[in-house]
């Protein structure tokens, strides 16, 4: 700032005050008064001070506004108060994101597509699933989407081509079954068969109690409750020679010459190169997956499963069981054989992505099995279209409706689904450290439609939120959400199922440590009874869903897309974390119970020395470490897009993290200590404890103490990532 006189001097002195005073010798009274005397210079300092009071008293306001200001924070609020205007550039209001998804995915579009992605004959690696892949590849193209494909070289099992498979019970004539399990044992077994209802631990368990001796049977097995895999793997470990699987009538409404097929990896991917991708000429070592039976399996059909049970004699089956049957006794017996033969399949998948215009290097990815045993309407189809159709609408909404989501969506359709996940989880095994630390989502659209009565979702804990909202805000019709018709009293209990391992969003999840949703429609207790067999055609769906299957497909859509666009247009990812302090503060109450029991009832095998405390200390560091998060949340500025990024990538850590790293992917590849499979599990820990109360010859105390340290640590390295800095670790323990 400058004064009048400095003003003055610098025109030549033809400022104002030369011209109100006629002698130009006489100095000026202005001049005078604001001359550089001591009494002007602190007038000039305080006039300074006081602008500068003004401009901070501004800005603190401004910023005081700001901060007060809602943030979207999952950990903070509830998940309906989180606000819905997001993003660090102009983005669409979530409403509006909703209303255009609803508008772009119709009846009419998704029945058109369902007509042009029918297949009468797709079996992975065939020319019919090569030709489905083109047609999805070619959508893809046409709506704009940056597209890829994904080549493997995987080694199946198949029926003999020439040849058989065959069973011959007591002395009457072959039966030739059609059906098959791929991955069983190949060669002969001979035993006596023994019925053992649907083959789960707890119906085996029973006839233990009935101290029947279950070495070397044949076990006839009804299909349902749990995977072939897992019936065979139960079988197996009582010592059981084979496994025969028949659908039961009061299962199964397939006739009684149906064939069934199936596998019995206990496991996914390509079980011939465990932990590894099966590119073409990779020089992998000779390795066979754990999962791999060493006895006999083989599918029959309902005639000839009836057939046998009608002739058994032996005990009375168990209470509670249905059939009026007898178990079997040693004269019961049968000869099975399995020729199935090894071969190598090229398979596809294929892929499209909508880019993020903020994250584009984090992505949800949305996937649908392609492959079927048969025309597979409802195992692959109708998947395949729902996806199809998301990708058209949401690229529609971005390139025609103004749609910028902060982060990419990645379009999958598998190929091999039936063998046991193998696409999906070649593709994992072939990027796993890009895809773990990136992806943060995979949505399952297999076997989505399979009836209309009802609704389950099965998801990580961390996506309940998440599946909850999503479940409010879409619609079944008119008047009532998908919440209000299928959980209107207590959501979790009548909606939320567990993860099956022969869901593709499995080895996402147990596999990978990425968050995984799988979900369906289903027409009530029973499961649907054409999986598996040639009669999955849109005629018998049709039957089941009263003709609804595009409008069901439609509302499918739209909540597999509702998931992934809210994950993809906020500030922050939403995923509740504290769903896990619940989770693994049952697992520790149940474990601290059954180490006093043992150290009460078998002190030579558990020393009171050993303690609970530090599973406690972890479970407590895992809880701080979530509610920390919480709180930097509620004191970060979501404008600044690296902040956002810091904090969705401690929250993306949390399920990878949960994956044991003391356990090898040959041997245990579900490794996730909470939902995965193998004896590092917490599960495990707990069914060893039970083991080493009863004294167990099985039981090793040593061996429980390693497993049960490697748990507790696991457990505080999640703990330590989710704190982020090293100066914020929790280290109490």
């Amino acid at each position: 700032m400058k004064l009048s006189s400095e003003i003055d001097e610098e025109t030549g002195g033809n400022g104002v005050s030369g011209r109100l005073n006629h002698n130009s010798n006489r100095t000026p009274y202005v001049a005078q008064k604001l001359g550089r005397t001591p009494k002007n210079l602190c007038f000039m300092a305080a006039t300074i001070f006081l602008i500068f009071i003004i401009g901070y008293l501004i800005g603190y306001l401004v910023h005081r506004n700001k901060d007060l200001a809602p943030t979207c924070a999952p950990s903070a609020f509830r998940y309906e108060d989180i606000p819905h205007e997001t993003g660090a550039a102009p983005l669409m209001d979530w409403d509006d994101v909703k209303k255009l998804l609803a508008q772009k995915l119709t009846t009419s579009s998704m029945d058109a597509v369902l007509g042009q992605l029918s297949s009468s004959n797709h079996r992975a690696g065939s020319p019919g699933d090569e030709d489905l892949g083109n047609k999805v590849l070619k959508k893809f193209k046409e709506y704009g989407m940056k597209t890829w494909t994904d080549e493997h070289f995987v080694k199946v099992q198949d029926p003999p081509a020439s040849g058989y498979n065959r069973i011959v019970f007591k002395n009457g004539s072959a039966e030739r079954p059609t059906g098959f399990l791929s991955y069983s044992a190949s060669g002969t077994a001979r035993g006596a068969v023994l019925y053992a209802r649907y083959g789960q631990e707890k119906d085996l368990k029973q006839l233990k109690d009935m101290n029947i001796d279950m070495n070397g049977r044949v076990m006839l097995v009804r299909a349902g409750k749990i995977s072939f895999a897992e019936k065979v793997a139960n079988a197996a470990k009582v010592n059981a020679s084979a496994v025969l699987i028949y659908p039961d009538p009061a299962d199964y409404s397939i006739g009684e010459s149906s064939p069934l097929f199936g596998h019995v990896h206990m496991g996914s991917g390509d079980p011939y190169t465990p932990g590894f991708p099966s590119f073409n000429h990779t020089q992998f070592p000779p390795v066979q997956s754990s999962g791999l039976p060493n006895i006999l399996a083989q599918t029959i059909t309902t005639g000839m499963g009836l057939n046998i049970l009608r002739q058994l004699g032996g005990r009375a089956q168990p209470d509670g069981w249905e059939s009026i049957n007898r178990l079997g006794d040693e004269s019961d017996v049968i000869t099975v054989e399995v020729n199935n033969v090894l071969t190598e399949k090229r398979i596809n998948n294929v892929f499209g992505v909508i880019k993020g215009f903020v994250d584009a290097d984090r992505y949800v990815v949305i996937g649908a099995q392609r492959d079927a045993w048969g025309p597979g309407f409802a195992a692959s189809t109708v998947g395949t279209s729902v996806l199809v159709e998301l990708a058209r609408s949401i690229s529609d909404m971005v390139e025609n409706d103004g749609f910028k989501p902060r982060r990419s969506i990645v379009f999958a359709s598998w190929s091999a689904g039936e063998y046991g996940s193998v696409g999906a989880t070649e593709w994992l095994e072939g990027y796993l450290s890009s895809l773990s630390m990136k992806a943060f989502t995979y949505i399952n659209l297999d076997g989505i439609v399979t009836g209309q009565n009802g609704f389950k979702v099965a998801a990580s804990p961390l996506l309940h939120s998440l599946v909850q909202n999503a479940l409010k805000e879409v619609n079944y019709d008119k008047d009532k959400s998908l919440l209000s018709q299928f959980g209107k009293n207590n959501w979790e209990s009548t909606i939320l199922e567990p993860l099956r391992m022969d869901s593709a969003a499995y080895p996402f999840l147990a596999f990978s440590g990425i968050p995984s949703v799988a979900f369906r429609f289903h027409s009530g207790s029973s499961d649907y009874p054409y999986f598996g067999t040639t009669l999955d055609t849109q005629q018998n769906l049709n039957s089941i869903t009263a003709s609804q299957v595009p409008q069901l497909a439609v509302r499918a859509g739209q909540f597999a897309g509702h998931i992934a666009l809210r994950l993809v247009h906020d500030h922050l990812l939403q995923m509740d974390l504290k769903k896990y302090n619940q989770l693994i503060r049952s697992h520790v109450v149940q474990i601290n119970m059954r180490v006093k029991n043992v150290q009460r009832l078998q002190p030579q095998l558990l020393p009171k020395a050993l303690t609970v405390q530090w599973l406690i200390m972890a479970s407590g560091s895992y809880s701080r470490a979530s509610s920390a998060l919480a709180a930097d949340i509620q004191n970060s500025d979501l404008e600044d897009i690296e902040m956002c990024r810091v904090i969705n990538d401690r929250i993306m850590a949390v399920e990878r993290n949960f994956l044991s790293p003391y356990v090898s992917p040959r041997d245990s590849p579900f490794r996730h200590i909470l939902l995965g499979s193998g004896p590092h599990t917490l599960k495990a820990l707990t069914s060893h404890l039970d083991s080493l109360k009863t004294a167990n010859p099985d039981a090793d105390a040593e061996l429980f103490r390693n497993q049960f340290a490697q748990a507790t640590w696991t457990i505080q390295t999640c703990a330590n990532s989710l704190a982020g800095d090293i100066w914020s670790l929790d280290n109490e323990i």
